[in-house]
């Protein structure tokens, strides 16, 4: 099994870089993803700054890009521009940091059949490529998989826009796997099945990511995260899963309190 590194979906301070980085070692971390999903709170020279610290203390960053950055629109226009605007800024900060990656949701159906809306995903995942690349901001993405089971965003899905677009990779959400599949993530088994279709289309190089925690869900549908606990997903079987491959792996945990993160660290034997 490669090496696993864990942490925390937000940044656990936003008063300086050196606070962030010593609650995160304080914590035991090595992992940890800057969240933008509701807007941008940092600047450039934060994040230079977080990054080296990150860098020096073992901690490998992420990028959450916010909500609104979804590739896939069905038309262009206002939206698309704005969705653009957003990912550019979140690979500038993420060059700045030294983060592995930007992760970002795959957008939706929108009425259209799955195979035209991975279409436009790609179509506007390779524009936005051609305009980072530009400006030498042109770092990795990794896309979500996503927790409504009838709306873009399965497994299946940001696995097949990998392999369309090498830069791309899957951002493999066991929350919402678990809330799609009416609870079936409960053995080794199906985790392993998802990290293999993942390592078929990573670069030899890259680390899984993957983002984890307990979940509520109705009719295949996420509702809400959980304490860990409160739910029927549990890490072990991850870590199991984990053993099975060579390649290390970033956990990130979306859980909403701190002892459901300390909880899954330690059931990942961290």
């Amino acid at each position: 099994m490669g090496e696993i590194r864990f942490g925390p979906a937000r940044v656990p301070s936003q008063e300086s870089p050196e606070a962030a980085i010593a609650a995160l070692q304080e914590r035991g971390y090595t992992a940890c993803e800057i969240d933008f999903e509701g807007r941008f709170w940092m600047d450039y020279d934060f994040a230079a700054r977080l990054g080296k610290l990150a860098r020096d203390a073992g901690i490998v960053l992420s990028v959450h890009a916010p909500i609104a950055g979804f590739m896939g629109h069905a038309e262009r226009g206002k939206k698309l521009n704005m969705a653009v605007g957003m990912l550019d800024h979140s690979a500038g900060i993420a060059k700045a940091a030294g983060a592995e990656v930007v992760v970002f949701h795959p957008g939706f159906l929108l009425g259209r059949t799955r195979e035209d809306a991975l279409d436009s995903v790609c179509e506007q995942l390779g524009e936005l490529r051609a305009r980072l690349e530009k400006k030498d901001r042109a770092v990795p993405f990794g896309v979500e998989v996503m927790g409504r089971v009838r709306e873009l965003g399965s497994a299946d899905d940001v696995v097949e826009i990998s392999r369309r677009c090498g830069w791309v990779r899957p951002v493999l959400d066991f929350a919402h796997m678990h809330a799609t599949s009416d609870g079936a993530f409960t053995s080794a088994e199906p985790f392993a099945e998802v990290l293999a279709k993942a390592d078929s289309v990573l670069a030899t190089d890259a680390p899984f990511h993957i983002h984890f925690s307990d979940i509520q869900f109705a009719n295949r549908n996420e509702t809400k995260h959980l304490r860990y606990g409160e739910g029927t997903l549990r890490a072990d079987p991850l870590r199991e899963a984990l053993s099975g491959f060579d390649r290390s792996a970033t956990v990130i945990s979306e859980s909403p309190d701190e002892a459901s993160s300390q909880a899954i660290r330690t059931a990942l034997g961290l």
